[in-house]
């Protein structure tokens, strides 16, 4: 992508997107244990490699996880009324955890070049 209104825009997209995979995961993590918490992990995974892919470069994951990892933490925290969406429990641990081991494989996933016409 070029520099500009585009990447800014992508930027954008992913950080919105990444704020609804974490409310959404917080939801099916704790509603259906074990499939549920590996949806959620799935999803996870495709918004970071997604980024990483629409964007071209590593900031495309760096966006999205770091909105990520601030939506869990604040969902996490308990509110007056006592109202928070992560319980303590093995569940949110792991998503909390596997999302964070998912953000910096993709981020470290080697990008290959793209083979021209003309090679072998």
């Amino acid at each position: 992508m070029r520099p500009g209104a585009p990447r800014i825009a992508a930027y954008v997209l992913l950080a919105v997107l990444a704020a609804l995979v974490a409310a959404a995961g917080g939801l099916v993590s704790g509603g259906l244990f074990p499939g549920g918490l590996l949806l959620a992990l799935a999803g996870c995974v495709a918004l970071f490699y997604g980024g990483l892919k629409l964007t071209g470069s590593r900031i495309g994951v760096a966006v999205p996880a770091g909105v990520w990892a601030i939506c869990v933490v604040l969902l996490s925290s308990t509110r007056p009324e006592g109202d928070f969406l992560f319980a303590a429990g093995i569940g949110p641990y792991v998503y909390l955890l596997g999302g964070a081991l998912a953000a910096v494989i993709c981020a470290t996933v080697p990008q290959l070049p793209t083979q021209g016409r003309g090679t072998v």
